[in-house]
């Protein structure tokens, strides 16, 4: 299985570089394909059959899903707060960057699509964004 690579590696260089030169940023997967929606756990992991995509990701594998399912934790806590999902508060989170003008996000769904578009105006607090970083 491949070394689990960080999906944030635009934060370092290329947010700092679009906010001070004014250029907008699409964020894409904020949601990290579905592993911060609070939908995944071991047991659905697991579950998979072989040829998902997912049972060969580094994410969705030891160590790094052990990372990533403490940040849902976290997200979890911040989502009950403001009655919303732990994927609408990771998109939230992106969107609060301001080099990031909007996010591409998936569902499999309609009756995610509420949820996931309530993001857009969720207004995170500087307790919010404390906690999520803590976790990030």
């Amino acid at each position: 299985m491949p070394k689990a690579e960080p999906r944030r590696g635009g934060e370092g260089e290329i947010l700092p570089f679009a906010e001070r030169e004014g250029i907008g940023v699409i964020a894409y997967s904020p949601m990290g394909s579905g592993l911060l929606s609070g939908a995944m756990t071991r047991e659905r992991i697991a579950s998979l059959p072989d040829d998902d995509w997912c049972k060969h990701d580094a994410r969705f594998a030891e160590p790094a899903l052990s990372r990533h399912l403490a940040t849902v934790e976290r997200l979890e806590a911040v989502a009950e707060r403001h009655g919303t999902t732990p994927g609408a508060v990771a998109i939230a989170w992106t969107l609060h960057h301001p080099a990031v003008d909007g996010a591409i996000v998936g569902f499999r769904r309609p009756d995610q699509v509420d949820a996931l578009v309530s993001a857009a105006n969720l207004e995170l607090t500087a307790e919010d964004l404390t906690e999520i970083a803590q976790a990030t």
